[in-house]
């Protein structure tokens, strides 16, 4: 029963996520441009807009209830269900009479067929993790921040336009995730992974806005997507050590994880190669990660 609540926690968060990407990425559009050497005056830009700021908003209340489906499902699950869930919202626009592209609606049926199928493995339920210490998810966490550093750099130079920035902000807002997970569970010492937690997401708030304002949303979006879905299942397996079921339901997880991973990314990405900028209705970048700064 606390696996179902966290899963359905999950979807609710996404949705607060997702409509918050949605509203802040549109908003960004029609600011002036924002830039890191002038942060007084960006910021002031950011929050004195009316439609960025409820974004913003509503992205922390979904963070919110994020937080709170960790404390009822291993986070491999809870990140699989964000990430599906995704395409779930995005059906739900279209039956609400909204139109989506082809590429969008087969990035629908991957996230909702990802959704299923980890609907049909719950009934082996999730073992409980290994006993954690402090040392792995550090470890992951840190590693994450340096090959942001390296990604908004040095490798910017070699990536489109935008992408550099949006893989740091990925790599910034998974690596907060795994903080976030290691507070939740109580790993000592908890203040520090609370403070690695607005540390890496402040950070990635920062390279995520930045980058919407210099790349299309398939550079922006839709690399920040796929890091900010697939690094927290690795890490939910590995740094956390969640135990896969067996036989036909471990099956079903796994492809459960892909199909969710793949067609969130796949909506993010969908018919978006166009220059940055406030987006229509059902087209928008959304992501996890994109309002929980």
């Amino acid at each position: 029963m606390s696996l179902a609540l966290g899963l359905m926690l999950a979807l609710i968060s996404t949705a607060a996520l997702s409509y918050a990407a949605y509203t802040q990425h549109s908003a960004s559009g029609t600011l002036p441009a924002l830039s890191v050497r002038q942060p007084v005056r960006s910021l002031v830009s950011l929050f004195t807009s009316g439609r960025w700021l409820a974004g913003f908003f509503i992205g922390i209340s979904g963070l919110g209830v994020y937080i709170l489906a960790l404390q009822f499902a291993p986070l491999s699950l809870v990140q699989a269900t964000s990430a599906g869930g995704v395409g779930l919202i995005a059906l739900l626009v279209w039956l609400g009479g909204g139109t989506l592209a082809r590429q969008e609606r087969v990035a629908v049926a991957v996230s909702v067929g990802g959704l299923l199928l980890l609907g049909l493995s719950l009934p082996a339920g999730a073992a409980p993790a290994a006993s954690l210490t402090w040392q792995a998810p550090l470890v992951w966490v840190l590693a994450s921040v340096v090959l942001a550093g390296v990604a908004a750099v040095p490798a910017a130079g070699v990536l489109r336009p935008g992408a550099g920035l949006a893989a740091a902000a990925g790599l910034l807002y998974s690596a907060g995730d795994v903080a976030i997970k290691a507070a939740v569970d109580g790993t000592h010492p908890v203040l520090l992974f609370w403070g690695l937690l607005l540390a890496c997401h402040g950070l990635a708030f920062v390279c995520l806005q930045l980058s919407f304002q210099r790349g299309t949303a398939l550079a922006t979006a839709g690399v920040c997507t796929l890091l900010t879905n697939l690094l927290p299942i690795l890490a939910g397996l590995t740094v956390f050590a969640e135990a896969m079921p067996g036989g036909l339901a471990g099956a079903l997880r796994v492809a459960g994880f892909a199909g969710a991973v793949l067609g969130g990314t796949l909506l993010a990405a969908a018919s978006r190669d166009q220059p940055a900028g406030p987006a229509g209705p059902g087209r928008d970048a959304m992501t996890h990660s994109a309002g929980s700064g």
